[in-house]
This record gives structure tokens, sequence and C-alpha cells, in this order.
């Protein structure tokens, strides 16, 4: 029989993504045997994240400092904004080395399905970014969903009438993607944009 503090342990353990029941008794189990070396500093790092690391009032990134150090950086080129869906995407678009404009973090998609609109995204603040500011181009860099193409098509008719050119990441084939593995949607996606070589 499980003690009620270990199985509120492994409840609160199971709403992480990716950790269903088992896998959260199983992290719970090795957390509760490693308390020294394990458990006590995770408390700790949480207890201190949860502490020091605030919303970035300009991208909706997440750090310690305001501005966030990408909004911060001067060297970073003010013409471009990149609009992603939630914070991971920006650090995985970050962790590339390749973009080096600024960004901005909806929050999410459109969804009627779900009631999310407009003002439950970033979008008039983005709007106002763009408004404001020295932005040329925003890049829609939002998932390849109904509700992502959705949110990118909305987002272009609101900057319309702004003098901002909005473009897409491209789609298609995955460097080292073989052709046979590809889905139909890829593919088909991947024949539509294709380029001069």
């Amino acid at each position: 029989m499980i003690g009620t503090e270990i199985e509120h342990l492994i409840k609160m353990l199971s709403r992480l993504p990716g950790l269903g029941p088992r896998s959260a008794r199983r992290v719970a189990l090795h957390l509760l045997k490693n308390r020294e070396s394990l458990m006590l500093p995770l408390a700790q790092g949480l207890a201190r994240a949860a502490e020091v690391i605030e919303e970035c009032p300009s991208c909706h990134n997440l750090d310690t400092v305001k501005p966030c150090s990408v909004c911060a950086n001067p060297a970073r080129d003010a013409t471009l904004l990149c609009v992603v869906e939630d914070i991971s995407d920006l650090w995985a678009i970050e962790k590339t080395g390749s973009f080096r404009g600024y960004y901005h973090v909806l929050g999410g998609t459109l969804s009627a399905l779900d009631g999310i609109g407009p003002e439950d995204l970033s979008i008039p603040h983005l709007v106002r970014r763009v408004r404001d500011g020295a932005v040329k181009e925003v890049i829609m860099a939002l998932n390849v969903t109904i509700d992502g193409q959705t949110t990118a098509h909305y987002i272009a008719d609101c900057l319309a009438a702004l003098p901002v050119s909005v473009t897409q990441l491209a789609h298609g084939v995955p460097i080292g993607g073989q052709i046979d593995y590809l889905d139909d949607g890829t593919l088909a996606t991947a024949l539509k944009s294709r380029k001069a070589v």
C-alpha cells in the first residue's frame, strides 16, 4: 500500500508532459531513493526557479531578467520578428543559432473548438509591437496544423495595413529525409513549394 504523501507526489508528477501514472510512479520512487543527491536539490532548484524566473514583457519568453536576454541584446536585427506559438519553439529556433532577429511568443493558437480567440493570445500586443517598432519582416514560425495556419492567416490580415512583409517557414522534405517515407501532406507541400536549383 502506498502512503498518501507518495500518492500525492505521483499525482503531481503525472501532470508533467510525457509522464503518465506508471512513469510518474517510477520517477517518484527514483527521487525518494535518492533524496540527498537528487530530490532535495531538485526541490530547491524548483523553488528558486519559481521565485526568480518571469515572463518577458516584450516577447513573452521566460528569463531571470526583464527584458529577457534575447530582447536586451542590441546586436540582434530589429527589422526581423519571428512569431512562435510557445516558448519551446523560441528555444528550438534559438538553439540553431541561425536567427538573429527578435521573437514574439503567442501563447498558443486560435482554436474555435477550444474557445481560444485573438484576445486570449498575445496577438494585440504583436500588432502594437510591429506598428510601433522598426520591424520590416514578420516570420510566421507556427506549427503546420489547421489551428497554426488559421492563426498565421489571421495575423497576416491584422498586419496587412502595415508596411511589413509577412513570411512563413518553408515546408517540405526535411534534410536527410527520404521521399518514400514522407506522408502525403508533406510531399504535396514540398511539390507546391519547389524552387529553382
